[in-house]
């Protein structure tokens, strides 16, 4: 059963660091595209950035541009979020998706099959 286990979150102050992992397990697929997406309390749930694992093609949510950076570790399957400079807005719960096969990076939260179960990240201002 393919697993995908997101790490990192934690309790950060505004203009620092982070760096969220996700960690793919029993996955079968050499091309896909990973999200990143994020929900705040009493806010639907939006997308962060998305990456192909072909050709590291990356969307981001003009939120984050510039500031956040997506990668993919395709030989240990592992996916990063690089959380740069973070504002208090950044504050959710961040979730990890994987679309498989082979496509351009994609905002359609319908496109992913395989989710994970988020990790909260708080900025204090």
């Amino acid at each position: 059963e393919v697993q995908l286990v997101e790490s990192g979150g934690g309790l950060v102050q505004a203009g620092e660091s982070l760096t969220l992992s996700c960690a793919a397990s029993d996955f079968p697929y050499d091309d896909y595209v990973i999200g990143w997406f994020r929900q705040a309390p009493g806010k639907e749930r939006e997308v962060v950035s998305s990456i192909s694992s072909t050709d590291f093609t990356t969307y981001y949510a003009g939120s984050v541009k510039g500031r956040f950076t997506s990668s993919i570790d395709r030989a240990g399957y592992k996916m990063y979020l690089r959380m740069n400079i973070v504002e208090p807005e950044d504050t959710a719960v961040y979730y990890c998706a994987a679309a498989a096969g082979v496509r351009p990076p994609t905002t359609n939260t319908d496109d992913y099959n395989y989710w994970g179960r988020g990790t909260q990240v708080t900025v204090s201002s």
